[in-house]
């Protein structure tokens, strides 16, 4: 029986408004890319997620905005079977990795921050839009994409190693 295939896991807290957005976002950007980040998948998860919740409305429209569905997103929280198909999870702040290390302590998968492979100067973390305007959700999604670039080239150097 052959090793199911990689994926990376996009974390945040219930799962319906950040890790979604990232999720797309992200498996959009990786699509471009040729073999093997081309056939990664991408999902996500939340730290204190209910299962089976679909995705904020506000997340919905900010993908929307730039071409992407998530409509059909149907929550999930993270476990450790999720977390031994990851190649890569990424939390959206500290506190999502931390929660990772302290409810799985022997976790082997790297758990980065979606915005940590940019310079120093930016802030690593993207803060919740819940409950807010769709203009906090915009931010949000801006703050991901502008991520992305560095992301991808981290996920290079872990992909070739895998």
């Amino acid at each position: 029986m052959s090793e199911e295939p990689k994926i990376i896991t996009c974390l945040c807290t219930a799962n319906i408004c950040r890790s979604p957005m990232a999720e797309k976002l992200l498996q959009h950007a990786l699509y471009k890319e040729s073999e093997p980040l081309k056939s990664i998948s991408v999902i996500s998860a939340g730290t204190s997620a209910y299962n089976d919740d679909g995705p904020s409305l506000n997340s919905v429209k900010a993908l929307e905005a730039v071409g992407l569905d998530i409509s059909n997103h149907i929550s999930q929280v993270i476990d450790e079977e999720i977390i031994k198909k990851s190649l890569l999870i990424l939390g959206m702040t500290e506190l999502h990795r931390s929660a990772i290390h302290h409810y799985f302590a022997d976790i082997k998968t790297p758990v980065h921050l979606f915005r940590e492979f940019l310079p120093p100067s930016e802030n690593p973390e993207i803060p919740d839009p819940y409950g807010m305007s769709l203009e906090h959700y915009e931010v949000c999604r801006d703050s991901m994409i502008e991520a992305i670039p560095s992301l991808v080239e981290f996920i290079k150097t872990i992909a070739a190693k895998s």
